[in-house]
């Protein structure tokens, strides 16, 4: 964990406290390879346990990267419709059978490679979705709650087929996260 952190500040990147727990993501499609992620437990306590909890479940394997924005960010998550066989023309509207989380904002800000968690209108409705930026985004400082930061595989995340349009609804066959697993 140290060697992280180090390696984040060495990068000009600030560091996420107590970072421990962590994800791996294997990524088929346009882009294919594993992505690490390490969740901010102490950041945001019960948003990176619902991550974790649905990891362990296998929830998230075979989800689709439903709505991806060049320069801005690939979203993914929605365990209820986002999967081969689901709905996609709802992608991005579901969640777990879990209830909706409160917020956990803090003063960590969206840069390159920030792991954040989707949510409605409402501050208090993260459930399941979470998105990975591609590039700094302050205007989503202290708006959406910060769960973690990719620290391995970003150039996977780059390769992530991208979307169309304003909202960024990927086209066609999405690239998916194959299989997510947690580290500790």
């Amino acid at each position: 964990m140290r060697k992280v952190a180090l390696a984040l500040v060495l990068a000009g990147l600030p560091a996420l406290p107590a970072l421990a727990a962590g994800l791996d993501i294997e990524i088929r499609g346009e882009a294919n390879g594993t992505v690490h992620i390490e969740l901010a437990e102490d950041v945001a306590p019960a948003h990176a346990a619902r991550l974790k909890a649905l990891a362990e479940a296998g929830a998230y394997d075979g989800v689709y990267f439903h709505r991806v924005i060049e320069g801005f960010m690939a979203q993914t998550g929605d365990v209820e419709f986002a999967k081969q066989g689901g709905d996609m023309r709802r992608a991005g509207m579901g969640g777990s059978s879990e209830t909706d989380l409160k917020a956990e904002f803090s003063d960590v800000p969206f840069e390159r490679g920030t792991v954040g968690m989707a949510r409605s209108q409402d501050p208090d409705s993260a459930n399941s979705q979470f998105f990975i930026m591609f590039a700094p985004a302050p205007h989503l400082n202290g708006q959406y709650t910060v769960v973690g930061r990719v620290t391995e595989g970003m150039d996977v995340i780059d390769a992530i087929k991208r979307g169309q349009g304003g909202n960024g609804q990927v086209v066609g066959e999405p690239d998916r996260m194959e299989s997510v697993t947690v580290t500790e």
